[in-house]
């Protein structure tokens, strides 16, 4: 069903509703995340300390965070080297070749990564087309390129739809996934 590809395994208001230590236990090694509206709002230039303690957080819990935008070489640099993880810009997502840099630098399967972004049709598309774990989060700001703005009234269409057949925001366990 072509639904499924659009569905999240989370769907989370911002970083802080992604239980961490959850995630780690479930067997996940590595996160993928997003820049634009997923660490920081599209139009801002510094990393909120709510960001900062997430990725702080995750590293602690032993999680490889990479990230991965479709974002400009300078904003995704200067980000990555703040937060001091790898950073791949101009992903072409929902293109898996960005997932699978990210999978490589971060030494981690599909099965044991997952990837938090903002959006449907490049996040939780191309993390559910790569095999990730996906986490879909609220963006952070309605402020964002005019394509994205186009693209958010597809996302809503299809959230919709998902909703109707009770497929939005099932989390299931890595088990019921592998027997599904």
């Amino acid at each position: 069903m072509v639904l499924r590809k659009f569905c999240p395994n989370q769907h989370v208001d911002s970083l802080a509703g992604i239980d961490l230590e959850a995630l780690a236990q479930a067997g996940i090694k590595g996160i993928i995340v997003d820049v634009d509206n997923t660490l920081v709002e599209w139009d801002k230039e510094v990393l909120s300390e709510a960001s900062v303690s997430w990725v702080k957080r995750a590293k602690e819990l032993g999680l490889g965070v990479c990230i991965v935008s479709n974002g400009k070489e300078e904003r995704v640099a200067r980000f990555a080297g703040e937060l001091e993880v790898p950073g791949f810009a101009k992903a072409i997502k929902p293109r898996k070749k960005g997932f699978l840099k990210a999978l490589e630098v971060l030494g981690t399967k599909p099965e044991e990564t997952a990837i938090v972004g903002d959006q449907l049709f490049t996040d939780v598309l191309g993390g559910n087309r790569t095999g990730l774990y996906t986490i879909w989060m609220t963006p952070l700001s309605d402020k964002e390129l005019f394509s994205t703005k186009c693209m958010r009234r597809l996302e809503q269409q299809i959230t919709r739809k998902l909703e109707e057949r009770g497929m939005l925001c099932r989390e299931t366990s890595r088990d019921e996934e592998k027997a599904g």
